[in-house]
């Protein structure tokens, strides 16, 4: 089944002093690369996001209001997407790998989405695979943001327990010692 990928790969990393989160290296890869390989079998991936040399085959896109939030870089991945079927991911996952995608995929069956559920039970919601024409739908008429759960909670959602590590993300220094 043909799906495109959307990585959202534009947030200010506040807790990191701004660093480019999705260039950071993780076990010598970066972040990013890391999204990309999950997505192997995605066409097209789109990421949204500051453009970043040395990540080929990509098409690269922002929000009109750069820095307004994961709905509007929703809404602006969305926009390039002309599959029925679309994966989203963040850009600062270091333990999304491509079995994460497959599984998503394969739990999608007829509902709107299918996210991946963390160990304590929290919806990652920028790890999911999604009908495009739904989460079209779910936008508000503002995505400058939006709330992200807000947006897409309503909608009929396949929870997907992760596998030990594979909600793991780097939003702090913590977080980025222990994976590194």
């Amino acid at each position: 089944m043909s799906y495109a990928g959307i990585v959202l790969a534009g947030g200010a990393a506040r807790r990191l002093s701004g660093v480019d989160k999705p260039a950071l290296p993780v076990g010598g890869k970066p972040l990013l690369a890391r999204a990309l390989t999950a997505l192997a079998d995605a066409e097209p991936v789109i990421v949204v996001g500051p453009e970043r040399p040395g990540f080929g085959d990509v098409v690269w896109t922002r929000e009109s209001s750069p820095g307004t939030g994961p709905v509007a870089a929703l809404a602006a991945g969305l926009a390039l997407v002309r599959t029925e079927l679309v994966v989203v991911l963040a850009g600062d996952l270091a333990g999304v790998r491509k079995s994460t995608v497959d599984r998503l995929m394969a739990a999608l069956g007829r509902a709107s989405g299918a996210v991946l559920v963390d160990a304590t039970g929290e919806r990652q919601w920028l790890l999911g695979a999604w009908r495009a024409e739904a989460l079209r739908d779910a936008l508000p008429e503002t995505v400058e943001n939006a709330s992200l759960r807000r947006t897409l909670g309503g909608l009929e959602i396949v929870d997907v327990p992760e596998e030990p590590g594979e909600s793991a993300d780097i939003d702090t220094p913590e977080d980025l010692d222990r994976f590194s």
